[in-house]
């Protein structure tokens, strides 16, 4: 029993640690509206058709 928490503490700490040193990591969710990057491929399909 002991080593199934020794296994989680290891895990969690290991995760929190790469979330920490990965950078800017957004854990909002999802965002409804917001799409900068498919935005102007978008207008552009849609003049073009």
């Amino acid at each position: 029993m002991w080593k199934l928490v020794v296994g989680f503490l290891v895990i969690a700490g290991l995760a929190i640690f790469l979330l920490n040193k990965g950078g800017d990591i957004d854990m909002g969710g999802e965002k409804h509206g917001a799409l900068p990057a498919v935005a102007p491929l978008i207008s552009v399909a849609v003049q073009a058709a």
